[in-house]
């Protein structure tokens, strides 16, 4: 990942369960975003779910927090309502973020090789510069790790 602290974001207009959004109209001083490989799998709902459990406190900092995967704006509605996740979640089925975010490639998982996506964190200011990257996640204290550094402006 060559997506650095000091660097800036790549800029992207998506479909979100909240509508579309595109990064550099936020408005918000802080932007979270988070790449995960796959709705409702465990490592991924471990995270979202790590993220819904501090929201509140996330939003007290300013910052706005989009989820991004490369599911389908449905399946994306699903995993929202399942886990009651107040924040938006950004589809990608067409691989064009990820790739952006040099976040899509060649995975190993139990001996196979396939595509997918890298979970890794981004959070960025205003003006997308990159203040904080999480290269390597633990799902389950991410969401605290986050605030922390959100605390920590």
């Amino acid at each position: 990942m060559s997506l650095t602290e000091g660097g800036i974001a790549p800029d992207f207009t998506a479909e979100s369960t909240d509508g579309t959004v595109t990064l550099s109209k936020t408005g918000a001083d802080r932007i979270v975003l988070f790449f995960y490989p796959k709705d409702d799998t465990p490592g991924c709902t471990r995270e979202a779910c790590s993220f819904r459990d501090h929201y509140p406190e996330l939003l007290k900092t300013g910052a706005k927090l989009f989820g991004v995967s490369v599911d389908s704006i449905k399946r994306h509605n699903n995993f929202r309502e399942k886990y009651e996740l107040p924040f938006p979640l950004i589809a990608d089925p067409d691989h064009k973020i990820v790739t952006a975010y040099e976040l899509w490639g060649e995975k190993r998982f139990m001996g196979k090789t396939y595509m997918g996506t890298t979970r890794a964190t981004f959070l960025l200011d205003r003006d997308r510069r990159i203040l904080k990257a999480w290269p390597k996640v633990k799902p389950a204290s991410h969401g605290a790790e986050v605030l922390e550094a959100l605390r920590g402006l």
